[in-house]
């Protein structure tokens, strides 16, 4: 009769336990001390995309190659008064994204051609190069040119009061002179397609051409907007955008 030695027999119980991958080295000798691992950075599958997504080839090539920031005011449709601002930067990354603002446009939606009167806003890429408004400046890089001329009154299309709506204005540079205050109202291609069309504060309702947005997203707008960055405006309903 042969005795099962106790010191083979645990040798093997501690074998079993270890499962698969085990060599055999391990047999025979004790596995050395691990060694710490140095951390690696973690790799982050999302790329911020590399051009603005729903921007068609046309619209695309109208972006200043140097441009490093675009407010990007998507119609809900081509004769819809509501859209969705959503300000746009440029990182080494791509372009990022910030917060999506209601907002609304003209009342009669969007167009190619705008004309004095037809209450409708000019589709397009224009700059943004000028700012102002009935409050004082909150503490924007834009040119910011405070007076009384921005007081309004009256009531919109909808019977909403339209006091306050020029608290704060950013100059859309359709139709007028870069460089100068919101309230210059010369016009390089003629009075007859209309001007002023402006980023503005929200009535409630839809505007006669401009773009609105809440007060307190025109505060960040005008907080955020940087003119290093040679800002845009890029507007128009979804459809055409994408052309």
């Amino acid at each position: 009769m042969i005795t099962p030695n106790p010191r083979v027999a645990l040798l093997a119980a501690s074998l079993l336990l270890t499962g698969c991958g085990v060599g055999a080295a391990a047999q025979t000798a004790a596995a050395p001390t691990p060694t710490a691992r140095t951390p690696q950075p973690a790799i982050s599958l999302d790329v911020a995309p590399q051009q603005i997504p729903g921007l068609g080839p046309k619209t695309w090539a109208e972006v200043p190659a140097d441009t490093r920031q675009a407010v990007v005011v998507t119609g809900r449709g081509r004769n819809s008064p509501r859209s969705t601002a959503v300000l746009y930067e440029r990182t080494d990354a791509g372009w990022e994204a910030g917060r999506p603002w209601p907002a609304h446009n003209g009342q009669q939606g969007w167009t190619d051609h705008h004309v004095l009167g037809d209450l409708r806003t000019p589709i397009g890429v224009h700059t943004l190069s000028d700012a102002g408004g009935l409050l004082r400046d909150p503490g924007t890089r834009l040119p910011y040119d405070r007076s009384t001329g921005f007081t309004l009154t009256g009531t919109g299309f909808e019977g909403e009061p339209l006091a306050g709506s020029f608290d704060y204005v950013i100059a859309i540079d359709y139709n007028r002179r870069p460089g100068t205050s919101p309230l210059d109202w010369t016009r390089p291609l003629g009075a007859e397609r209309g001007g002023g069309i402006w980023l503005h504060v929200d009535h409630g309702g839809p505007t006669q051409g401009c773009v609105s947005i809440a007060r307190a997203h025109m505060k960040d707008l005008l907080l955020a907007l940087d003119p290093a960055k040679n800002p845009v405006v890029v507007m128009g309903d979804a459809k055409s955008l994408a052309r």
